[in-house]
């Protein structure tokens, strides 16, 4: 069992399988937070209840993110979400960090499900750390936090769990109503699919 700390408390198994959420620093209003409660719960109780409670709490915070009308929405621009796509395309086939499922990037966060080849933070530090430092370079910002410190991450329980995980990543453009099928998202595992290439 792994077991990292940030501000919530983070468990997973070795050969887990992950769904990892994280988004752009300053996006949520002060009103609005990701429930740190709920992500406690999911970790420390493996029971269904608790399961099924942090994915609504964590559901009704990805809505958030997506309505926010607030804040940094830098992955809307195709050169920043190209560092992204690239990148976490790079982590899987490259440099091996993870087997990669699903993932999208939405226009203030990402979502990825993957199985990790690594322990989690080495992965995240890679992943946020190397894009933000491009990022910023595009943007022209030097010393400014590009991504939330804390990352969002569940266990995918079976192979129905990840089939659903999958399906409501690919969906999340759809979703929020920036396409109208997950084939037109070209910052996703769908849009890759289907032959969209990210400008850039």
């Amino acid at each position: 069992m792994y077991y990292h700390r940030r501000n919530l408390p983070h468990f997973y198994p070795p050969r887990a399988r992950l769904f990892l959420t994280w988004r752009l620093f300053g996006t949520l209003p002060r009103t609005a937070t990701m429930d740190p409660n709920a992500g406690r719960a999911f970790v420390q109780n493996a029971g269904r209840a608790f399961v099924q409670n942090a994915g609504r709490a964590f559901v009704e915070s990805d809505r958030t993110l997506d309505r926010v009308n607030s804040g940094p929405v830098w992955l809307r621009d195709p050169r920043i979400a190209t560092i992204i796509a690239k990148n976490l395309q790079q982590g899987a086939s490259q440099y091996r960090l993870y087997d990669l499922f699903a993932w999208v990037i939405m226009p203030n966060h990402v979502h990825l499900v993957f199985e990790p080849f690594r322990e989690l933070p080495a992965i995240t530090r890679w992943i946020k750390g190397s894009t933000a430092r491009a990022a910023n370079l595009v943007l022209g910002r030097t010393g400014k936090p590009f991504w939330q410190y804390e990352s969002y991450d569940r266990c995918v329980r079976n192979d129905a769990e990840l089939s659903r995980v999958i399906r409501y990543v690919e969906q999340n453009p759809v979703t929020a109503g920036l396409v109208g099928s997950i084939e037109d998202w070209p910052w996703s595992s769908a849009g890759c699919r289907a032959g969209l290439r990210p400008a850039g």
